[in-house]
């Protein structure tokens, strides 16, 4: 009798197992600033049909991993560490790890050095061969040559940005915010906060050439610091921290130009900018723009004209934290998921695919300092 109802223990159990694995459609990764309550990064799952999230669990120790970025093929995973020396030299570093996709669980492949001090943004083109490096602190970006084990190589190429704009305070010298490729593969887009300028590199064989033009600008004392292509690539929406707006651009995917559309508030327009809000994330889905501006501590969702690229402001939204420094959209469009760094937790929201407006689930997890979300299928 005692054999027999352990038998169905262990079959309930198993049943229960596969059940939440099923329903964990997607892994979630939160990058993270280490600190007495975050260890480094973490991971829940997602359930995309109902929405329901998992209780997150540490996916790996490792020191103050703000920005991450995920393999095209979902099997590796990149960490900017933003550490103040790393192989006894002064300077950032970040990490690769290879990603079990059974446990969430995250194995370090190799270190190296980030190219300069403070790292804040990493990501990966699309060839999954090249991971592509932000230096905030010392102003300079960095292509990193990507090995088939997903562990770095040799080679690669490291920019110092030049010059400052109009803030004395936060604009004396370069402070590189954002790099991302363009659709095409064939160029590459950095924000420099420092500048007030998108710099414009072409991509060939692991490596960064300056392009011509070599750069665009965003209004003086905007302060460039993430962007976001239009779904149709058409357009890039650049959002600015310093004077809490969005500058549209169109893009020429054949040249590699930006060519000005418009600049909008990220805020309300009853709503007037303080000292103390500052514009941080920004990202891109289906027809629709979402911004969250810290300080106010707000989402903001704007619809997208397709001809033109303009943007109009249909919902802004409290984020459910404080500084909300990071935002996550699932694969599937439907849920959004704030990093409020300075409340310790991630919120989430129900996406309207017709409106673009967003609900609340009233889903939230603890989480120490999160910064980035980053989904893997």
């Amino acid at each position: 009798m005692n054999r027999l109802r352990c038998a169905n223990v262990c079959v309930l159990v198993l049943f229960a197992l596969v059940a939440t694995a099923a329903a964990g459609n997607f892994l979630v990764y939160f990058g993270t600033y280490t600190n007495a309550l975050s260890r480094g990064i973490y991971v829940a799952r997602l359930d995309a049909d109902t929405g329901k999230l998992f209780t997150p669990e540490l996916a790996v120790a490792t020191p103050s991993p703000c920005f991450l970025a995920v393999s095209p093929n979902g099997k590796f995973l990149y960490a900017a560490n933003s550490i103040p020396s790393f192989a006894g030299e002064k300077g950032g570093a970040v990490s690769a790890f290879a990603i079990d996709r059974a446990s969430g669980k995250l194995n370090l492949l190799n270190q190296t050095a980030s190219g300069g001090t403070g790292p804040c943004h990493v990501s990966v083109d699309a060839t999954g061969k090249v991971l592509l490096v932000a230096d905030y602190g010392s102003g300079s970006v960095k292509s990193i040559p990507l090995n088939a084990d997903g562990g770095f190589g040799d080679g690669g190429s490291v920019f110092q940005l030049h010059g400052g704009s109009v803030n004395a305070s936060r604009q004396s010298g370069p402070h590189a915010h954002f790099i991302t490729t363009d659709p095409s593969n064939h160029f590459v887009l950095a924000c420099d906060l420092g500048t007030d300028k998108v710099m414009l590199y072409k991509l060939a064989d692991g490596k960064l050439t300056p392009n011509d033009p070599p750069f665009a600008t965003v209004p003086p004392g905007s302060g460039a610091r993430h962007l976001a292509f239009s779904r149709d690539g058409r357009f890039v929406h650049i959002i600015n921290e310093m004077a809490c707006t969005i500058t549209t651009f169109a893009w020429d995917a054949d040249s590699g130009k930006l060519e000005l559309v418009e600049t909008v508030s990220a805020l309300p327009p009853d709503v007037a900018v303080q000292n103390t809000f500052t514009a941080a994330e920004i990202l891109t889905s289906g027809n629709f723009v979402y911004a969250t501006v810290r300080g106010h501590d707000s989402v903001s969702v704007f619809a997208v004209d397709e001809k033109s690229g303009r943007l109009t402001l249909v919902q802004n939204i409290s984020a459910g934290g404080k500084v909300p420094r990071g935002l996550g959209i699932d694969p599937t469009g439907r849920w959004l998921i704030t990093a409020n760094q300075k409340s310790d937790n991630a919120v989430e929201f129900g996406i309207d695919a017709a409106t673009g407006k967003l609900s609340s689930t009233g889903q939230e997890l603890k989480i120490g300092s999160p910064v980035d979300v980053k989904f893997v299928k």
